[in-house]
This record gives structure tokens, sequence and C-alpha cells, in this order.
């Protein structure tokens, strides 16, 4: 990531977390009494990918920030759940209680054993590690290896889940080099082959009951990820957002973290956010062809909770956006950004406070791809 693409990536955020916590002030004097105060069966869960490698702080956390983050989470009395238990209370119908956050890091980098592991088993918290199998079966010192993963495994602690075997672009395919027949053949190879590696080096209840799955850098389209649930997994992407139910299975959101998004602020306002109950989101695709700017239209949930009239959303690099009640009831609104988004990765965020004034926030995120 360049140093430009990570400046505007951090105005971005800054605005929006800006927004969230100019929103939370007039509401302070109420939320001492709403203290108690509790919201179930949704959970948030946390991205990370290395630890400490401050060569990196794009996908990197400081080891202080990592600290202070699990102390606020041990001080505030969160409940540390496995992704896994918390998608089987949904899928299942159980309840979730509040304040309930899943630990997920992606690619499986040496720091997650040198310096997250030991920090989660002092806690005896769970975790789960998304491993893309031909970056650990190369031997990379970068990389942990299979004899650590063991280990990890046997404190019963840690899980692993399904990150591909290539960790490649999957949805960049060049159509004058490839079929889409060949492609999706391709990702079905890709898939299994990390599915198997897994299996293989672990044991074959491995990421079995749930099955999970997290997208290379967050990038799917909607082949991808009809492929993906069509072979039993729950898949996850990079966008920001609580998870709420698990009906739709096909790109979970997870709040990223690394350096510049690590400050306790940021982390504890998203810590205590809440999924934005949405009824009908559309459209579903993120790749961009003759819609981009994407019109984005949601319909929210019957009887819902959120402050409607505070709502906002956010774009990529340009900021607020105009939203359009679409309804007198002012349950379902589309916005759209001014600019066409240049290459790479762009998002909508959405936030909107909890209207009985106890300073939670709903979050949705939708992410796009222009390539």
């Amino acid at each position: 990531m360049s140093a430009h693409t990570v400046l505007r990536t951090t105005l971005f955020s800054s605005a929006l977390v800006a927004a969230v916590l100019i929103s939370f002030l007039p509401q302070a004097a109420q939320a001492g009494s709403q203290g108690d105060k509790e919201y179930r069966d949704s959970a948030v869960v946390f991205m990370y990918h290395r630890f400490g490698e401050d060569r990196y702080p794009s996908t990197s956390v400081r080891l202080d920030q990592f600290d202070d983050q699990l102390d606020f989470l041990e001080e505030n009395d969160f409940n540390v759940w496995s992704i896994e238990r918390i998608v089987k209370a949904m899928q299942d119908g159980e309840s979730i209680p509040d304040k309930t956050v899943a630990i997920t890091v992606d690619d499986a980098y040496a720091s997650v054993y040198e310096e997250a592991y030991p920090r989660m088993k002092e806690r005896e918290w769970p975790m789960t590690l998304f491993v893309a199998t031909d970056d650990v079966d190369s031997g990379r010192r970068a990389y942990m290896d299979w004899d650590q993963m063991r280990e990890m495994r046997d404190s019963g602690l840690v899980t692993f889940a399904n990150h591909s075997a290539t960790h490649d672009y999957l949805v960049r395919r060049d159509p004058e080099q490839e079929s889409k027949e060949e492609w999706e053949k391709r990702m079905r190879e890709d898939i299994n082959k990390a599915q198997q590696r897994l299996q293989e080096e672990l044991g074959e209840d491995v990421n079995e009951d749930p099955r999970l799955y997290a997208y290379p850098f967050g990038e799917y389209n909607e082949r991808l990820a009809e492929i993906i649930t069509d072979k039993g997994y729950i898949a996850f992407g990079q966008h920001s957002g609580a998870m709420g139910s698990v009906e739709d299975p096909r790109a979970l959101p997870r709040f990223p973290v690394n350096e510049q998004f690590g400050g306790m602020d940021d982390f504890s306002q998203r810590a205590r956010s809440l999924p934005l109950p949405v009824k009908e989101m559309e459209p579903f695709e993120p790749v961009l062809e003759d819609n981009n700017p994407p019109r984005m239209k949601i319909t929210l949930k019957d009887d819902n909770d959120v402050a409607t009239g505070r709502l906002n959303c956010f774009a990529s690099r340009q900021g607020l956006m105009e939203l359009e009640w679409l309804d007198e009831q002012r349950n379902t609104f589309a916005v759209q950004a001014e600019e066409e988004f240049g290459r790479g990765r762009a998002r909508y965020n959405c936030t909107a406070p909890h209207r009985d004034g106890s300073g939670r926030f709903f979050w949705f995120s939708k992410q796009w791809l222009n390539y």
C-alpha cells in the first residue's frame, strides 16, 4: 500500500470515527443511566494480520496497542468467544450475551505465534487463525510453521480456518487468458487445496463444524461467494461492522485493526458497536462495471431502534454522502457517491446511534471493487 493510499484511507477512517464520536456527545449525559443496558444476539469480530512488525503499519498493530486493546476488553467485562462459537450460536438460535467479541487473524505470520498467541494464552482467550496454506508450505521465515500451529491447536484456545491456498486476488480474472469456466475450476481447486492441507496437518475435523472462509484481501464477487457457500462455508470479508446474523453467509463483516486504526477511541467504539438491522440491501455484487459510482439501497427491519435522523453514510476518499429516504417511515434509503471510484477497493460505511441514548452505534459497511 502506497503512502498516498494510506493517507487517504486514514483521512476517511478518521472522518468516520470523528462523526461517530461527535454524534455520541449529545447523549453522554444519558449514557450513565443506561450503563447496564444489554444488546444481545450480536457480536463484534476483529481482524488482525501482524503484531509488532512496525515495518508494515498498514497490516501490523503495535504491541502496546494490542496490549491496551486486550486490557480494555478485560477491564470492561467483554466476552471473548471464538468465531466458531458465535457462528454456531447464531445458526442454532442460541442467545449471545451483550459485549461479545472474537479475535481473528489472517495469513499465519510468525508474529502471531511469537506475540499474539502468548498474550491470548495468558488470558485463556480463544482466537481463530485463517491460514493461507501455500505461504506456510513455502517455509518462509515470515510465516508460522505447522509444528507451531499444532502447538497452538493443542492448547485448546486456537482454531484454524480456510484463507485460500494461494492468497491471490481471486476475483481478478483476465478474460483473454482464462475463461469463466476455467476460473471457476481454479477457485474450487484453491478452496479445496487449502482445506485439504489444513486437515492433513492439523486433523481431519479442522474447520468442519462450522466451515469458515476468509476472502484474501477481503475481495469477492457474487459468483465466488456462491462457490464458497455452495461448499458449505460461512464467508468473511474485511469490511467493517458488527455481526448480527448468518442468514446470508456470503460476506460477513469484521473490523480490521492495524497501526493506523488501532487507537483506543477507535477500538472501544467498534467493540461496542451493533449491527445495522438490514432487511434488504442491493446490489450485492461488489465489482463495479457500468455502475460506478454505485447506488446502494438499504431497507431496515421493522420496529428497529435506529435513530434514523442521525444516520450518516460515508464514501471512501469522498466523505459524507447525501442520504435519500425512499419512504415516509424512514425504513428504506439510498446513497451514492458523487464521484467515480478509482482502481482498487472502496467502501460505503453507514453509522447511526441507538435511539435509547446509550451511546451505542449501529454500523454497516459495503465493499466495492474496481479493477
